[in-house]
């Protein structure tokens, strides 16, 4: 039987996200003249400004994905990314879980673009709520509990996850969009997946 689950060490998708999250940060901290924070302008041109999306410049509902606002946001979005990736690498093949990462991140930034033109948007939280929507409802549909069930455990990461400065929007289409693709994953479950609780 194939192993579908894909890479090890650096080759991993966890940790090829992790080393591009911080090797942007890096870049835009080196350009900036400030480690601890990015500068706004770059993060007005990197990150997703929604005018600017709204004007053509639609790269920048994925680079968004990788632009980070300041050191505390990069560590704090790479240590959730680390122990929800890790579960997912468990679960999926390297390229569903790079499919996953990216629809979801990318959803959530589309959904971002309802706040208005003048909002700026960085990070990795949206494609990181979608690893972590796809792999619960993935498990527990692999061993036989409801839906709703993740749904209630997801909705309740979401809450937690609340606050200033907090992009919900993001958050929301992320979850769902994870949701979703781990509800159609599960319905062909892959072989040598570890399924065990979340």
């Amino acid at each position: 039987m194939r192993d579908l689950r894909g890479g090890s060490g650096l080759l991993k998708p966890t940790a090829l996200l992790i080393v591009a999250n911080i090797a942007v940060y890096a870049a835009l901290s080196a350009l900036g003249g400030n480690f601890l924070e990015i500068d706004f302008r770059l993060l007005a041109f990197f990150g997703q400004m929604n005018v600017s999306v709204l004007q053509g410049e639609y790269w920048q509902l994925l680079t968004a994905l990788f632009v980070h606002a300041n050191l505390l946001h990069l560590l704090g979005n790479m240590f959730f990314l680390l122990i929800f990736g890790l579960r997912a690498e468990e679960l999926f093949s390297k390229g569903t879980y790079f499919l996953v990462y990216l629809c979801s991140g990318l959803v959530g930034n589309l959904l971002t673009l309802l706040s208005g033109p003048y909002l700026v948007s960085v990070g990795a939280s949206g494609a990181i709520f979608g690893v972590f929507g796809a792999s619960v409802i993935y498990i527990r549909r692999n061993i036989g509990q409801s839906v709703l069930g993740a749904l209630i455990y997801s909705f309740y990461m979401f809450i937690m996850n609340m606050g200033a400065n907090v992009n919900l929007l993001s958050h929301f289409g992320g979850l769902a969009a994870g949701l979703l693709m781990g509800y159609v994953l599960s319905l062909r479950p892959l072989r040598n997946s570890v399924v065990r609780n979340f």
